[in-house]
Order: C-alpha cells, then sequence, then structure tokens
C-alpha cells in the first residue's frame, strides 16, 4: 500500500463542463491476464466491481476513471500519474467546485495566497483522477489513471465465508482506489526522521494537522498528524507516522476500529468506506450528502485554459 518514485512526462488541460445533477462517476476497470487467468477470477473480478460500485453510489462527478487491475506481491499497491498545479490555481477550482457543506468548510480553511502553507513551495501536486474531479480533461500516457496491483493469495476473496488470517479484498481494493483518486502525501516513501520534501505537497497535505492544531509535516515517528477539514479544530482520523506504510494512510493497528486506508491491514475485519468519503470529497469529488448549490459554469470557463503541466508516474516502491 505504498508509492514513492516519480517519472516525468508532460500532457495538457483543459477545462470541461460541470456535471448535471444524475451523473455517477464511473470507475472503468481493465482486468490483466493475472487475473482472467486465474481459477478465482470470477470471484475476483466479482468483487472488485462491487467494491467500484460503492463510488458510483456516493459521487455524482460525470468523469470516468481508467484503472488497470493485476495480481502481484505485498498485499495491494497502487501506481498513480499525477501532474503539478499551482496551489493558487488548486484552491480557485476547488472553490469553483463545491458541492456541500464540508467542501465550504475544506477550503474556508485554505490561505488565499501564492504558497502553499504546509511547506511554503508554490504547488501542490494531484492525480489525473483528481484532476478529472476537478473538472480538467486530462489523459495520460499508458490511458490509465492507475495500475492496482493486489496479492489475492492472502486475502479473503468474499464476505460470505472469512478466513481470520486473511485479509478483506473488497476493502484492500478501495484502499489502493482511494490512492487512484487522490488521497496521497508528498511525506509517501519518506524514512522516519528523513529531510522534510520541500517540493510540491499532495493537495490531502494541506488537511494535516497536529495535537495542538497546528500544520503537521513531518516524518518523524513520533509525531502526531490528524486529518481535519476545519483548521485542525476537529479530528476526523489520525496518520500513519510509521515508514513502511503510507504517511496518508490512517495510523494502525492500536487505533480505532480498522478503516479501508489504515496503513497495515488487520486480518479478518471487513472495513467499508467512511471517513475517506469526506476525503474524496473535500479533494474535489462531488458527494451526493449535504449539497449545496453548484457553481456557475461560467466559474470555470473563466479561469480559461492551462498547458504545459508535468506528468508524472506515482508508482510503489
Amino acid at each position: 500500500m505504498r508509492a514513492s518514485h516519480f517519472f516525468p512526462s508532460s500532457a495538457a488541460l483543459a477545462f470541461i463542463c460541470l456535471a448535471p445533477a444524475n451523473a455517477a462517476l464511473i470507475i472503468n476497470p481493465t482486468f490483466d491476464t493475472t487475473i482472467t487467468s486465474d481459477p478465482n477470477a470470477s470471484t475476483i473480478m466479482a468483487t472488485i466491481n462491487s467494491a467500484i460500485s460503492d463510488y458510483a453510489a456516493a459521487f455524482t462527478d460525470p468523469i470516468t476513471v481508467n484503472i488497470k487491475f493485476q495480481l502481484g506481491g505485498g498485499l495491494g499497491s497502487s501506481s498513480t500519474w499525477i501532474g503539478s498545479f499551482s496551489y493558487s490555481q488548486f484552491l480557485t477550482a476547488l472553490t469553483a467546485d463545491r458541492t456541500t457543506a464540508n467542501d465550504n468548510t475544506a477550503v474556508a480553511s485554505l490561505p488565499s495566497q501564492a504558497f502553499n502553507p504546509v511547506n511554503g513551495n508554490a504547488n501542490v501536486f494531484l492525480t489525473t483522477a483528481n484532476f478529472k474531479a476537478l473538472g480538467f480533461n486530462v489523459g495520460t500516457p499508458d490511458g490509465f489513471d492507475g495500475t492496482i496491483t493486489l496479492n489475492t493469495s492472502i486475502m479473503n476473496l468474499t464476505r460470505q465465508s472469512i478466513d481470520p488470517s486473511k485479509y478483506d479484498l473488497h476493502a484492500v481494493a478501495q484502499h489502493e482506489i482511494d490512492e487512484v483518486l487522490g488521497i496521497q502525501s508528498a511525506l509517501n516513501g519518506a524514512s522516519n526522521g528523513g529531510p522534510t520534501p520541500s517540493g510540491a505537497v499532495s493537495t490531502f497535505d494541506l488537511f494535516r494537522y497536529d495535537q495542538n492544531g497546528n500544520r503537521s509535516f513531518s516524518t518523524a515517528s513520533s509525531a502526531e498528524a490528524y486529518f481535519s477539514i476545519n483548521g485542525g479544530t476537529t479530528r476526523l482520523a489520525r496518520f500513519n507516522q510509521t515508514a513502511g506504510g503510507d504517511f496518508s494512510d490512517f495510523y494502525s493497528p492500536g487505533g480505532p476500529a480498522p478503516q479501508v486506508q489504515d496503513a497495515f491491514g488487520t486480518p479478518g475485519s471487513t472495513p467499508n468506506l467512511g471517513v475517506e468519503l469526506t476525503a474524496l470529497d473535500i479533494l474535489g469529488y462531488d458527494l451526493t450528502e449535504n449539497p449545496v448549490p453548484e457553481p456557475s459554469t461560467a466559474a470555470f470557463l473563466a479561469m480559461g485554459i492551462l498547458a504545459g503541466a508535468c506528468w508524472k508516474r506515482r508508482r510503489p516502491s
């Protein structure tokens, strides 16, 4: 469940129109031959499709996110295309994309300035799927927004018969899908006590606070960091600070009940999406709950067209 190294490429961006009210987020899976040739292929694909359906039910973005699924080692990992974007442009796009009360709260917590408030860099980075959610028409060199690798040999393939020593395929698939959609951190791949990244931060890093309500962007294992959408006042989840797991994942084990985005899975558990939906909502996805009036199409068009973005691939280490 890790991602770290970057590989450069290039592409251009252009705005597209807002969602019709009855739209649904489409995640288009492509199953590699490692899955289709597996003796349990039909069950594996059915569970992944079930995991995917939860996003269509939760979000109304009129976009298609293309993800390749394959089998491999470890537990789960994702390889995701990302692009750099100025913080001020991101804030403008996020402000125009508000559709829920939580969106309003999250945007209000972000300062209007030229540099991101986390480490002072002028830029942030987003996955291509997240760019799409904010209204940009983007593509990738290989046609996939991300590639997800799953080790189904150590997973319960369904929730009908649970081996307490194995992990839940449904939850692991959703964990990796969340990363493709945008739950990332510039700290991912860093070692405990290593230097703090000075480059572009993830947009999810903008909502990272310590126990005192101050911004937290530390690689120290002793540091505390929490997901908050109101400037650190309310803690929605605690972040993992143990290298070997992603810093954008949640604290585990020994924390609250198992969650989909836990850095270290709990065998035998069957967690469902919860606070992860809030995270995606405030990153630009349009959650079906608590709607507020949508911004006008003109709000997007007024921003014009941006070009020359630098695309990079964020891959498992």
